[in-house]
């Protein structure tokens, strides 16, 4: 199994080399040269194994045993998933009116993220300690991915990790997450921008191919392709959690939503559909609708400006990872998708060629839901279930509850409504707080400021060279 750039100017790499890329050379994202196919059999086989046991046989498809033998790959997911909170590690709670409801979130930062980076970071640190090798990591965050990273990293030594934050875009909670972590491996920054903001100083030390590969720089954005492989496995826990049988032909559908921000989930779903999975799937977003209207319209240009909603790890413009499906669906075009993004790159505005978009409108279905339909949603399930929804896990509750289905559905639920108690408190509910997320606001914090004006890549480039100096 190898691994190509979207944008085709980039030699093929395996799956270490990956891991250890942000985007690729050229500019584009890597993905799997070719897509394993599943036939019944295998989906049979599959339906009565553990969710940690279906990231094992996913992941196993595209990493080879000669990088990572079986066996060390099964111990590997087993530790990633030693710290999650619900013995199956992730739950289908099933409610009233139909309302599936997947929680992605009993890690330790309370995030669906927790599952795919608890498994790159130990897949990090095998190819690490093999090579005795150090790595600067870089993650942009809109909430949720900095926490899970730097967990998924902290205290090792052969590990530093950079994390940008929006100050005040986040919840306090998600803020004190990163900030309260004192380690002398985690770098915390706190920008006054936004989440596209923060990503252009990211993009800016990436495309310097001489400083990222001095200082071995690597992202654990859903850039990384380990991410969205360990994501596969949500699509196929969801259908066999909620399909009715798997004795009919053709075997059933199942309707799955998904909360979407820069595309990563979204993009597994659609990996999970080619490798032969039957499901439907409908990508939905708060009122920041870039994706909602390339698959209405096939108009994939920005906004004026990115709106703060209650879904705020939601608020992006720039969805990234729309470049990997748009590559997927083109058949591997990486000409034309060379063509298109750099098109985008310049103008940020994009009509996608007619083909184009009628494959992306027969694969997704979308839905944009504005603040108002948010709180509507957590209203409606708490009155109806006593069962708190986050506002992210709201927008798909949102089309749940407005749009009518005759198949199964299932919505996936990214974080766990602890997080945020303004959105909850706005919907007029009472916030039912762990006492691990309390006990937050009394710790120690550290971060440092990154002001308007500054030159923001400058100063991570500063910190880097002065963390390299101490190896």
């Amino acid at each position: 199994m190898e691994y190509v750039s979207t944008r085709g100017g980039t030699r093929a790499v395996d799956f270490e080399g990956a891991l250890f890329s942000g985007y690729a050379p050229d500019g584009g994202l890597f993905m799997p040269q070719r897509i394993p196919s599943l036939d019944r059999d295998t989906l049979q086989r599959w339906s009565s194994l553990s969710y940690p046991e279906l990231v094992k046989e996913l992941c196993s498809l595209f990493v080879p045993a000669k990088l990572v033998p079986r066996n060390a790959l099964n111990e590997l997911i087993d530790r990633a998933f030693s710290r999650f909170r619900h013995k199956n590690v992730v739950h289908l709670s099933r409610l009233k009116d139909g309302l599936n409801v997947l929680e992605l979130w009993h890690g330790v930062t309370y995030a669906f993220k927790d599952l795919s980076l608890s498994c790159t970071g130990q897949f990090l640190q095998y190819f690490l300690e093999k090579k005795q090798k150090h790595v600067n990591i870089l993650v942009g965050t809109s909430g949720d991915t900095g926490s899970s990273a730097i967990e998924s990293v902290r205290g090792q030594k052969n590990v530093d990790i950079f994390v940008l934050l929006p100050k005040g875009l986040c919840t306090q909670i998600q803020e004190l997450q990163m900030t309260t972590v004192i380690e002398d491996n985690v770098h915390v920054f706190a920008a006054h921008g936004n989440s596209d903001e923060i990503d252009e100083p990211i993009k800016e030390l990436f495309a310097d191919v001489d400083f990222a590969g001095k200082y071995h720089l690597m992202s654990l954005n859903s850039v990384n392709w380990s991410r969205i492989m360990v994501q596969i496995a949500h699509y196929f826990y969801a259908y066999f959690q909620c399909t009715p049988s798997l004795d009919t032909t053709p075997l059933p559908m199942v309707e799955i939503v998904v909360p979407t921000g820069g595309g990563g989930n979204i993009t597994a779903g659609c990996i999970a559909q080619k490798m032969g999975l039957p499901i439907r799937l409908i990508t939905v977003v708060n009122s920041n609708d870039i994706i909602h209207r390339t698959v209405q319209h096939g108009d994939f240009s920005l906004a004026e400006s990115v709106k703060a909603t209650l879904a705020s790890a939601m608020d992006i413009q720039e969805p990234y990872n729309v470049e990997r499906i748009l590559w997927l669906l083109s058949g591997s075009d990486s000409r034309l998708i060379k063509t298109l993004m750099e098109q985008f790159n310049i103008s940020k505005r994009l009509k996608l060629p007619e083909d184009l978009h009628r494959k992306l409108s027969e694969t997704l279905g979308s839905c944009s839901a504005s603040d108002q339909d948010i709180v509507g949603a957590m209203r409606h399930c708490w009155e109806e279930n006593q069962y708190l929804l986050c506002p992210h896990s709201a927008v798909a509750a949102h089309y749940h509850y407005s749009q009518p289905h005759s198949i199964p559905r299932c919505c996936l639920a990214p974080a766990s409504a602890a997080k945020f108690q303004d959105a909850l408190l706005r919907a007029g509910l009472v916030p039912q707080i762990p006492p691990e997320i309390t006990a937050l606001t009394a710790m120690e914090t550290r971060s440092t400021p990154l002001e308007r004006g500054q030159d923001w890549a400058q100063v991570l480039r500063g910190q880097i060279e002065a963390v390299a100096q101490q190896w």
